[in-house]
């Protein structure tokens, strides 16, 4: 992961993400090229100052080319009401832009082949606040093998970003006494938003975080 303004950022955002989805074009870089319906490139607004990143698309996803449609969009949807954003203010992609069969957890060599092209939407968007959900993009964007449950709740700043761990949000359709975190875990979320409008800068490395 690049820190905000690297040379890859492009003045025109838009136009970046545009060249980079045709760029990916029929991918069939991995077996997952194979297998899926729609490839998910991502979706938002592309100069968000938020953005998330999730594990992978679902069948919902797979069927409609989309992040987040199904019961957990619906949810994250909630969330972001709850501390007044919509989809159009926040920028939303995943670790893989194809879904895994029977929704399996990512490959090693199919995080390897997608990756690069999250790294490049991160470098086009220049999101100052990165909000992880769940295990894998965690460590991917940590580059940690840390359990999420270990990290949420907490503020990290890494390589220039504020990085906001947070549970995926499908987590909470199958143990539902974790909506209540996620919910505590979006007003800390916002805490980091306002810190960041106040002060007018990425979070630095050498930050402390005082917040949580």
């Amino acid at each position: 992961m690049d820190v905000p303004g690297d040379t890859y950022s492009t003045p025109d955002a838009a136009e970046g993400l545009t060249a980079l989805r045709e760029r990916i074009g029929d991918c069939q870089r991995c077996a997952l090229g194979a297998t899926r319906t729609k490839l998910v490139f991502g979706a938002g607004d592309p100069r968000a100052r938020l953005m998330f990143i999730g594990e992978a698309p679902g069948r919902n996803e797979d069927l409609k080319g989309e992040p987040f449609v199904g019961a957990a969009g619906q949810l994250l949807d909630e969330l972001l009401a709850s501390i007044g954003l919509a989809r159009s203010d926040v920028y939303i992609a995943n670790i893989l832009k194809c879904r895994p069969p029977g929704n399996r957890d990512p490959l090693p060599a199919e995080t390897e082949e997608c990756t690069p092209f999250l790294e490049e939407q991160v470098r086009v968007i220049d999101p100052v606040v990165i909000a992880t959900l769940g295990n894998h993009a965690t460590h991917f964007i940590l580059e940690t093998q840390r359990p999420i449950g270990a990290l949420r709740g907490r503020l990290f700043h890494h390589r220039g970003r504020c990085i906001v761990p947070i549970f995926h949000p499908a987590a909470a359709l199958y143990d539902r006494s974790k909506a209540e975190v996620l919910f505590d875990d979006f007003k800390r979320l916002k805490a980091v938003l306002d810190r960041v409008a106040e002060n007018g800068r990425p979070c630095a490395d050498g930050d402390q975080p005082k917040l949580f």
